[in-house]
């Protein structure tokens, strides 16, 4: 059985990195005044944030199914089965549209898109995962259960220095934007695998940044089960921010020393409603041997 793994940009891996790790990717679309461009093809983030800089009407946009049969077929040629893993169902249609294209005939039984509620770096970790199980002899099937079972063991808090960007996604009203920028007022948000709320405000990154290393230690002491966190990856996420969150993930190494700790950065379709200066703790759980790891 040769399993393919498929996921998008929206986990930050670039097409040079899902070469190296044998995985397939999917450039997101992005729309740019009005005009269609692809992460990874004619976006890159240079490009992207010098288009945030000049005031750019910039959104997402979901693949086109025509982009994704197109892989799916050219996948199923040399593979038996496809696993395929988009953003978060909560956050994108694209899941919904997978499973509706799946249905198919053709790709039934095939292909298989799973909802593991991944964003960012959580969505990276599950690709790579699917990539491991799918080495170690596992289907499609079974890599979807596993996934999927586990799909609410992760987290991620997130801080931005400015609403303006949560407004033009219209995350906030214009309202909230204006009091809070008057205010001087950095926001906490929870993205909790299908849903992005607001978790706490703070006046200043620092107090924001203690806000999400207590609202971390709650998720993994009450939700992972895992209040050392050795069971766990912890993540510093950033938007053109590396070296607060390099210093971010020292904080995070003091508390949690036998967890496992990287730093990593946004992609594009996150960054384009934060903006730069985005600061973010992931936490989830690791999957062990016994579930096929």
């Amino acid at each position: 059985m040769k399993v393919a793994v498929v996921t998008d940009t929206h986990s930050g891996i670039t097409n040079e990195e899902a070469k190296e790790l044998g995985i397939y990717l999917i450039n997101a679309p992005f729309m740019v005044n009005g005009k269609q461009h692809y992460e990874g093809i004619d976006l890159d983030h240079d490009s992207f944030y010098s288009i945030l800089d000049e005031g750019a009407d910039v959104s997402t946009s979901q693949s086109s199914p025509a982009d994704i049969l197109k892989l799916w077929d050219s996948l199923l040629e040399e593979y038996d089965e496809v696993v395929i893993i988009p953003l978060s169902s909560g956050l994108s249609g694209g899941y919904q549209t997978m499973v509706a294209l799946s249905c198919d005939d053709k790709y039934e039984g095939r292909v298989f898109p799973v909802d593991k509620l991944g964003v960012s770096i959580t969505e990276r970790r599950a690709a790579l995962d699917a990539k491991k199980l799918a080495d170690n002899g596992y289907g499609g099937a079974e890599i979807k259960r596993i996934l999927e079972e586990h799909r609410k063991e992760n987290l991620i808090y997130i801080t931005v220095p400015t609403l303006k960007y949560l407004k033009k996604g219209g995350r906030v009203t214009p309202a909230a934007a204006a009091l809070g920028t008057l205010l001087k007022i950095k926001p906490v948000l929870i993205i909790d695998g299908d849903k992005l709320d607001a978790f706490a405000k703070a006046r200043t990154m620092a107090k924001a940044c203690d806000i999400m290393l207590e609202a971390a230690q709650t998720a993994l002491t009450e939700r992972l089960k895992d209040p050392s966190g050795e069971a766990s990856r912890i993540y510093s996420v950033h938007s053109r921010n590396r070296e607060q969150a390099e210093a971010f993930a020292e904080e995070i190494k003091k508390r949690w020393p036998k967890a496992e700790i990287s730093v990593d950065e946004l992609p594009l379709a996150i960054a384009c409603h934060t903006g730069p200066g985005a600061l973010a703790i992931a936490v989830e759980r690791k999957l062990s041997e016994a579930e096929g790891l």
